[in-house]
């Protein structure tokens, strides 16, 4: 039986060939209906990534946060007693506050301010994920010393060049004089293009404005073989409800949800997907549709020696699922050359991933097949008679 297949004419194959012009035509038009769904996916995927990238490097089983947060960059501050309340429950083993805002980096270089996101720590305790910040929690003791994001925006300066060579930096955060001691990688985000990590008390010298009883996060530190659903339980029951308690991936997902359904972003991109399916249905119909237009005797001749429409609109979808690998792959490379051009323009977290390259080829084969389905139409009106 396999044999017997082999053997048949790959009838679908020599006609989309035969035509070389077209035929490179309909590639080069699913190639970059495919660009564009890689593009719009990786954007949407990147802001979501780097939105949450702060929350999942946090050094905590369980945050606590105000109920109303839903995002960093709208502060939404608590009751520091709050988070040293949790000590008394059983299971916590040590807790940590942590403060962040939005300010004026200054460049050191052309002495222009961007807006950079200000984290607040206690250099005691460890706080984040990096190893620089735990490399580097002795000089943030010291009031005005900070630690910069080498993954944030060119714009900020050259500061890691800078200290990397120098081995000290100088500028300001809000008109105040700060020293850089040390880097760390987070990088920038669609709300944030770089972050600062500073101490306690020189956050509170930032910013005089805010209070040192309220806090943004409350970090939670569990005992070794303590259940994570249990402490979070007791928790939720005996703590006023002006604090909501999330595990770190929770608060991630406040985050994306919030980027995905209250802003526009999410529904920008998503419609830019549709567009390039749109775009791709209506490139491949086209290529199908003159195909058929131009073979219509020869199928009608098929149809006059006995093969059946089923066989011939076969035919017609094996043509599409050709298209639709064959112009699969060049989209697909391209778009890695476009994801190292974009990293590199905007410094966003935006990398190939398995899921979307998948994704992206099914939506590839059912674009081609619905502009084959859409053809068929075309097919069928092929009648014998109208060759004699």
């Amino acid at each position: 039986m396999i044999l017997k297949r082999l053997r048949k004419t790959p009838l679908a194959w020599l006609q989309l060939k035969k035509e070389k012009t077209r035929f490179f035509v309909a590639l080069a038009g699913i190639a970059f209906a495919d660009i564009l769904m890689f593009i719009q996916l990786a954007f949407q995927d990147a802001l979501y990534d780097a939105a949450v990238k702060p929350h999942r490097n946090l050094e905590a089983d369980l945050v606590l946060i105000d109920p109303q947060l839903q995002t960093l960059f709208s502060v939404k501050s608590f009751p520091r007693e709050r988070l040293y309340q949790t000590l008394a429950y059983e299971g916590v083993e040590s807790v940590s506050p942590v403060y962040f805002a939005s300010g004026q980096w200054r460049n050191p270089e052309t002495r222009l301010e961007r807006t950079i996101l200000v984290w607040g720590i206690d250099p005691a305790k460890p706080t984040f994920k990096f190893l620089e910040s735990h490399q580097n929690r002795e000089q943030l003791k010291q009031l005005n010393r900070v630690l910069f994001d080498r993954s944030g925006r060119p714009e900020y300066g050259a500061i890691a060049d800078i200290f990397n060579r120098t081995g000290t930096l100088e500028t300001e955060i809000n008109n105040k004089a700060i020293a850089v001691t040390g880097l760390f990688a987070n990088g920038a985000s669609f709300a944030a293009d770089g972050n600062v990590i500073a101490s306690e008390s020189t956050f509170l010298h930032l910013f005089p404005n805010r209070q040192p009883n309220q806090i943004d996060i409350g970090l939670i530190a569990l005992k070794p073989g303590a259940d994570v659903e249990t402490v979070r339980s007791q928790l939720d029951a005996g703590l006023p409800d002006d604090v909501l308690v999330l595990t770190t991936e929770e608060f991630a997902q406040i985050e994306q949800q919030y980027w995905a359904g209250s802003t526009g972003i999410g529904f920008i991109f998503g419609l830019g997907v549709i567009m390039g399916f749109i775009v791709g249905i209506v490139i491949v119909y086209q290529i199908l549709y003159s195909d058929v237009s131009d073979h219509l005797p020869e199928y009608a001749t098929l149809k006059a020696m006995g093969y059946s429409d089923r066989y011939l609109l076969t035919v017609l979808m094996q043509e599409a699922l050709i298209l639709a690998v064959l112009g699969y792959i060049p989209g697909f490379i391209l778009s890695l050359g476009l994801y190292q051009l974009t990293y590199a323009a905007t410094m966003l977290p935006i990398a190939m991933k398995t899921s979307r390259a998948i994704t992206v080829f099914i939506l590839t084969v059912l674009m081609c097949f619905i502009s084959g389905a859409i053809a068929m139409r075309k097919l069928q009106s092929a009648d014998p008679a109208d060759i004699f």
